[in-house]
């Protein structure tokens, strides 16, 4: 992080703009630099004042949300076939895919929304969505809706203890945690009330049996 920090505040004008934007770009693709990295540093130089506010919330807005549409792209006009070529098998390992296929037949719009903080599989879950043909507009609706909630927030909080760039970075961190907490335990709540109502269903007819045989 200081290394791209370091870079970044040689450059003035629309450079740093440009820079954060391909990072971030890449970043869809499984550039092993983390997003909220990028999104620190991108924080820090309006701290600088090498950047403006809105105009770096907007590039990294629209960098992050690229950046997810292109994976979702590739799945949906590519499919699996992307996958046997040699750098896609290894960002995109089929028994990752299998597995993340699976979470979306069950949670769909909740896995979206969440995808954005889960940085190892955000990747996965966007190609997938694109691979199992779900509407572009319900897509880019649940990951923009987590983007406006993590992008600003990220480099709001950056900017406001630049000074403090480990406590930023902590700060981060745990709000993540706890975001990720939280859609975990609705997940959990959304899938124990189903199985309670398929165990209803399913008990009801027996009971209905038994009352006619006594």
């Amino acid at each position: 992080m200081d290394f791209l920090l370091d870079s970044l505040l040689d450059f003035y004008g629309y450079e740093p703009y440009l820079i954060i934007f391909g990072i971030l770009l890449a970043c869809g693709f499984g550039l092993p630099i983390p997003e909220d990295i990028t999104l620190i540093v991108a924080g820090a130089l309006i701290y600088y004042r090498v950047c403006s506010f809105w105009g770096t919330a907007i590039i990294c807005l629209f960098g992050v949300l690229a950046g997810d549409a292109l994976m979702f792209w590739l799945g949906s006009h590519f499919g699996r076939k992307l996958t046997k070529k040699w750098i896609f098998h290894k960002l995109l390992p089929d028994e990752r895919l299998d597995s993340v296929a699976r979470q979306l037949n069950q949670r769909g719009n909740k896995l979206l929304f969440a995808a954005r903080f889960m940085p190892g599989l955000r990747a996965p879950i966007f190609f997938s969505a694109g691979v199992l043909h779900i509407p572009f507009r319900k897509f880019i609706l649940f990951d923009g809706a987590a983007a406006l909630l993590s992008v600003p927030s990220i480099i709001g909080v950056t900017y406001l203890f630049g000074d403090q760039l480990d406590l930023a970075v902590s700060m981060v961190k745990r709000a993540e945690y706890g975001i990720l907490t939280v859609i975990a335990l609705a997940l959990v709540y959304v899938g124990a009330k189903w199985w309670l109502a398929r165990r209803k269903r399913i008990q009801a007819p027996v009971d209905e049996n038994k009352e006619t045989q006594s």
